[in-house]
């Protein structure tokens, strides 16, 4: 087994910080979307907890699109475009059928690049496609008294309602396959303890 540090702390700690946001915003989301008496969180109390909770979340999302290009953390996000094709098409089919049949993995996590192909689209689609479209119709909630009542002849609120139910449950779905995809590492607990560590066990 080779041992590699890939998870600082501060990267961590923004990682823990992100999901734990992510419960709340969860659980206070469902409960104001299907507002009722027994619901998970009264509607009263759902309503400044879920605002706080996205007031921290883009502030956090803020921090990592400030720091994380300025850190030796961004080289694990570039993009092979030459490569990019061919490795999709591995990882894909490792996922969808090698995994199940105890194929070798077709990416070795190095020190230089911890993130296939696969994983580095879907934290592109996830951090800089779905989170600004979250947080800025979030905000659009916030200061909705300030918004102009019509855009493009549709009622302004609804648009910045269905950006943000849209873009919530995608988010899910997002959290959903990671949580998965912990699973996937060299033992079922092993991704996991890399990310309380900041140790990656390669086999």
């Amino acid at each position: 087994m080779n041992q590699l540090y890939l998870y600082p702390l501060w990267l961590r700690l923004w990682h823990w910080l992100n999901a734990a946001l992510f419960l709340v915003l969860i659980a206070t989301g469902v409960s104001l979307h299907y507002a009722g008496p027994g619901w998970l969180i009264p509607f009263s109390s759902a309503v400044p907890v879920h605002n706080t909770a996205g007031i921290l979340l883009t502030l956090s999302w803020l921090l990592f699109v400030i720091v994380n290009p300025r850190s030796s953390n961004a080289r694990h996000y570039r993009l092979q475009l030459r490569t990019l094709p061919g490795e999709l098409w591995r990882q894909l089919h490792y996922y969808l059928h090698g995994i199940f049949t105890d194929a070798p993995h077709p990416f070795n996590v190095s020190a230089r690049r911890k993130l296939n192909a696969l994983q580095q689209l879907s934290y592109w689609g996830a951090l800089v496609g779905l989170m600004p479209i979250l947080i800025l119709s979030g905000w659009g909630f916030l200061l909705s008294p300030w918004l102009p009542a019509t855009l493009f002849g549709v009622g302004t609120i609804w648009l910045v309602a269905i950006a943000h139910l849209a873009s919530s449950w995608l988010l899910v779905l997002f959290v959903i396959v990671h949580l998965y995809m912990i699973t996937t590492g060299a033992t079922p607990w092993s991704n996991l303890h890399a990310m309380l560590t900041g140790w990656h066990t390669e086999p």
